[in-house]
């Protein structure tokens, strides 16, 4: 049987922490034993972990650690895997945090893979904090034998911005539990509803930079401009929360968009819905859109985002799709090839 050791932070609210539960439901433990390894013990999730997963909770990691260069943060950080033997792939799952990459590098491992969950390349044109972590951990990307992209899109940019092009990249995408999806969607959100003589709309990711509310408000606003009854909702919460009540207020949006914060079960808000909307700057792979379909809403995202979604038709003109948008039927997709197709690249990653 395969040894697996998967490094990751913590599950605490996320896209990674997402797919990473979603990962862990599905691998065959009949074929593969697997070793979640956590730094921290918070959660967001309410996880059912498999019964045959072993998680494996490691100190925690100073922040300061962020700060070095990642070959005197390695050389300073010392996880005690105590007596794990040698596993035949260790998993840096995160691939933002020194910890796990640390932990990924130094356990003993036949091989050594690195997830890669964002497109790196606009990334670092947008994020100046970024840049400066990019700079100070790119040494890790020597010591991995391979590189997973969440999507097609990622790969390219990645070894453009790192350099690193003698080692083997592969795309596997995130799984979607679309049963759990089912079942979450037949619950009723308390207190909530929607007027159903409006075109309700919702977003769902982090109030951050990176999913770009904004430029979706100012989108949302010239579209009300013509078309009064649209009205859109965004369940998540983040570090623009507050620019994003302000832009609300500026741009007259009171009543007509609605912030629900974070929420355990998005899918029986999204259920309520009509239609779902998307305008990130840049993505990894975006499961909100996966989940989406799932759910069964039409989706209306900016062109941008096809190269990362695959079978995704974006619009080079939202502002006008959403005057024109009219309610329909929702048709949910269980993604069943979908899955099938990651199942079938997970095991050939782990074997192979």
């Amino acid at each position: 049987m395969k040894r697996v050791a998967i490094f990751q932070n913590d599950l605490s609210v996320g896209g990674i922490q997402k797919s990473l539960i979603n990962l862990l439901r599905n691998i065959d433990y009949n074929r593969f034993s697997v070793d979640l390894y956590l730094f921290a013990e918070n959660t967001f999730w309410n996880v059912a972990f498999p019964e045959k997963l072993n998680v494996k909770y490691l100190r925690p990691v100073s922040k300061v650690y962020s700060f070095l260069p990642f070959n005197m943060a390695k050389g300073l950080i010392h996880p005690n895997f105590g007596d794990c033997g040698e596993y035949d792939i260790a998993i840096d799952f995160n691939s933002y945090q020194n910890s796990c990459a640390v932990g990924a590098i130094k356990i003993p491992a036949k091989k050594r893979v690195m997830w890669i969950h964002n497109d790196v390349e606009i990334k670092l044109q947008n994020e100046w904090k970024y840049r400066l972590l990019w700079g100070l951990f790119k040494g890790k990307f020597a010591y991995y034998d391979e590189f997973i992209g969440v999507s097609e899109g990622l790969i390219e940019p990645f070894k453009k911005m790192s350099g690193v092009t003698d080692k083997k990249f592969r795309a596997i995408q995130n799984y979607i539990d679309t049963a759990e999806i089912a079942r979450k969607v037949l619950e009723e959100p308390k207190d909530f509803s929607v007027d159903p003589n409006c075109f309700n709309l919702v977003g769902l990711g982090r109030l951050c930079h990176q999913k770009a509310y904004d430029i979706m408000l100012d989108i949302f606003a010239r579209a009300l401009t013509q078309r009064e009854n649209l009205r859109l909702y965004i369940i998540g919460d983040g570090p623009d929360r507050e620019m994003l009540q302000e832009k609300i207020k500026n741009l007259s949006l009171t009543g007509k968009v609605f912030l629900l914060g974070n929420q355990s079960n998005p899918f029986c808000y999204m259920q309520k819905m009509d239609a779902f909307i998307s305008t990130s700057r840049y993505e990894g792979q975006p499961l909100n859109i996966m989940e989406a379909m799932a759910v069964g809403l039409p989706l209306y995202c900016t062109k941008n985002l096809e190269k990362y979604t695959q079978g995704l038709v974006g619009y080079e003109n939202l502002e006008a799709a959403l005057v024109q948008a009219q309610k329909t039927e929702k048709q949910p997709d269980n993604l069943a090839g979908y899955n099938q197709e990651i199942t079938d690249n997970i095991t050939d990653l782990i074997e192979n």
